[in-house]
């Protein structure tokens, strides 16, 4: 494929992710038994306000890209359009899909939202062209604050929804289960609609202005092996200098790394497990980690 083809793809599958991000959101929105934290601070303040969901949805998302100034991140493409698109997109979704009454038809409703955000995240992830504002949020306080990745998605995503529900958005068992399939939804879809793009010296620099940076620490690029991760929507993807300090790791510890379920072993594996089986320890290693998503994610044999 020739990198104009290649291009366009990125873009037609950026703007359908995103299209589709914010029709998801109408539905479970107009399902009512509860929305995702950020969308319960969108209801609350559209509420308190009298403004358009997307409307709101627009602006907390420019206030959170605003954020990225002091934390040093620089937006890509991908980011910018998140910005416009998703809320106009969920705009769109509530004039078009009615709200529901019915208990079979709230979760019926809410269910579908669900997998079609799982699938819009793949789609708008894949193309590589920068992450969200709120992950970028997510990482700048991270690199600044040195708190674990998991404590800051955890406190903005508690304070996001206190005050959102404060405000009167819709916090219900749809809230729960968000949290709790969106994460195993979305490592399915993301596999599946990732791109793979071209590693040549000559397109680092053009990728890198079109995906941006929102990167634990800007400083971490001197280090070859340096574990830099990228974000998105709650979605943590390992870069190939992080998959291969994990592999040093993993060789020098007594985690054996079983081979991908959907390649052959390589031959001397079997040997290489024999011999790392009696560790001078005397404790077996009894953890098999295969990390395959890991690997289908950074394209990597």
């Amino acid at each position: 494929m020739t990198t104009g083809l290649l291009l366009t793809r990125r873009l037609v599958q950026l703007l359908l992710g995103l299209f589709a991000y914010g029709i998801a959101i109408a539905m479970m929105v107009q399902a009512g038994i509860g929305v995702s934290p950020w969308d319960v601070l969108a209801q609350g303040l559209s509420i308190k306000t009298g403004w358009a969901f997307g409307l709101i949805t627009n602006i907390v998302g420019l206030v959170v890209l605003l954020a990225w100034i002091p934390l040093r991140q620089r937006p890509g493409l991908g980011t910018v359009l998140n910005v416009l698109l998703i809320g106009p997109a969920a705009q769109l979704g509530l004039a078009l899909i009615p709200r529901q009454t019915e208990l079979w038809a709230q979760v019926l409703l809410f269910v579908g939202g669900l997998l079609l955000l799982a699938v819009a995240t793949g789609l708008y992830i894949g193309p590589k062209m920068g992450p969200g504002p709120r992950d970028g949020l997510m990482t700048g306080l991270h690199a600044r604050t040195g708190w674990p990745i998991w404590a800051v998605r955890t406190g903005i995503e508690v304070t996001v929804l206190i005050i959102g529900w404060i405000l009167g958005g819709n916090v219900g068992v749809g809230t729960l289960a968000f949290a709790l399939l969106i994460g195993p939804l979305c490592s399915l879809t993301l596999p599946f609609f990732a791109i793979r793009l071209p590693q040549t010296a000559a397109t680092v620099a053009a990728e890198r202005e079109l995906e941006g940076t929102a990167e634990p620490d800007a400083g971490l690029e001197a280090e070859q092996d340096a574990a830099r991760f990228d974000v998105r929507d709650g979605i943590l993807l390992e870069s190939d200098s992080g998959a291969r300090s994990r592999a040093h790791r993993a060789a020098s510890s007594n985690v054996l790394r079983d081979h991908q379920p959907d390649a052959p072993a390589p031959a001397a594996a079997a040997a290489a497990r024999a011999a790392a089986a009696p560790r001078a320890s005397g404790r077996p290693a009894f953890t098999i980690a295969t990390y395959w998503l890991d690997d289908r994610l950074t394209g990597r044999a």
